[in-house]
């Protein structure tokens, strides 16, 4: 009886182990992202996330054998949620610059520009049509973080600047002239005016440039390069430009600068 319960016991703990090392190779990788943020990540009709950042990180999920997981975030709160490990990356039309040793950073696969939309006929034409405006921008924005820096005199011009939770809200403004213009990314610039038909314009002259990376914890080099070399081989087998040109309505097949 002593040897049957000793076999016993040696056949659970052999047992308890295979499970342990059968659970090690599974991964999760949480994708932090806004889900008000079209075309890269956001809500569909069907209430699923869906969006060209997401699709490639599903892609690298796939050809990495992870279980794919798409976290929305307050993107006030998303270096809280990097940080504490709630998320493995922030991959959501992130801009690198100004962010450049915040963050460990894969590749840029996005040369992205901000721009004002106005209505049409707000009679807005140019960046001098601005002055007394009162213009509508999301808070932590790539397009903030250029009116606070390099275009301070041109916002020094505004009536006010009006700093906005996500993009739905500051296009229903515009719609109900609460503000005259957004300073806002080409990319959800062009989904918006699509998604809601006639009556928005783009002012030709752009306020700054950037590129868009996936923003990891600083110093996770390893899940960084193993990301990224998942995602340079999607473009050499051409996989990154069949995703990017199901958006290609909203100017992502001529704006991303890898897998050309």
């Amino acid at each position: 009886m002593k040897k049957l319960i000793a076999l016993l016991c040696v056949a659970v703990m052999a047992a308890g182990v295979l499970t342990a090392c059968g659970s090690s190779e599974e991964k999760t990788f949480t994708v932090g992202f806004d889900a008000e943020f079209p075309p890269y990540g956001y809500m569909d009709e069907k209430g699923e996330y869906i969006g060209f950042d997401l699709d490639l990180a599903k892609e690298v999920c796939e050809r990495n054998g992870w279980t794919f997981v798409a976290q929305p975030i307050d993107w006030d709160s998303k270096d809280m949620e990097l940080s504490s490990g709630s998320i493995d990356c922030i991959w959501n039309g992130f801009t690198i610059q100004g962010r450049e040793d915040a963050y460990t950073w894969s590749v840029p696969y996005v040369d992205n520009s901000q721009v004002f939309v106005v209505a049409t006929d707000s009679g807005i034409s140019s960046f001098a049509d601005l002055a007394g405006k009162a213009v509508g921008v999301q808070k932590d924005s790539s397009a903030l973080a250029a009116l606070m820096g390099d275009a301070s005199d041109l916002a020094d011009t505004f009536a006010n600047l009006q700093q906005y939770g996500d993009y739905n809200v500051a296009f229903m403004d515009l719609e109900q002239n609460a503000i005259d213009a957004l300073a806002i990314d080409i990319g959800v610039a062009n989904y918006q005016i699509q998604s809601r038909g006639e009556g928005f314009v783009l002012l030709d002259e752009r306020l700054a440039s950037e590129q868009y990376g996936i923003g990891f914890k600083l110093g996770n080099d390893e899940l960084k390069d193993q990301v990224e070399k998942t995602l340079l081989e999607m473009a050499d087998d051409g996989t990154f430009m069949q995703i990017a040109e199901k958006y290609s309505d909203f100017g992502l097949s001529e704006s991303v600068c890898i897998g050309k």
